[in-house]
């Protein structure tokens, strides 16, 4: 976690395809379709899955880990 010293509130960081909050191995997928109630189809790379994006804000195309079926991050595009 990431400290911001103004306000001194935490940020989760997580990077390397870890959850920091279980050191866990989270999965990026690529979200194909936005449901109602913050949830979203996704395609794993063998089949889709839904899950929920309400902690991130996602649209279609963008690339997620997901941990416990949660989003948890949305990630940069590639270059």
């Amino acid at each position: 976690m990431i400290a911001d010293d103004a306000e001194r509130v935490l940020v989760p960081e997580c990077h390397d395809g870890v959850c920091i909050t279980c050191s866990d191995t989270a999965v990026e997928v690529t979200v194909v379709e936005l449901l109602d109630h913050e949830l979203a189809i996704v395609d794993t790379g063998s089949g889709t899955e839904e899950v929920s994006v309400a902690l991130v804000s996602a649209g279609v195309g963008d690339r997620i880990l997901v941990h416990a079926s949660e989003a948890i991050v949305k990630l940069e595009p590639e270059r």
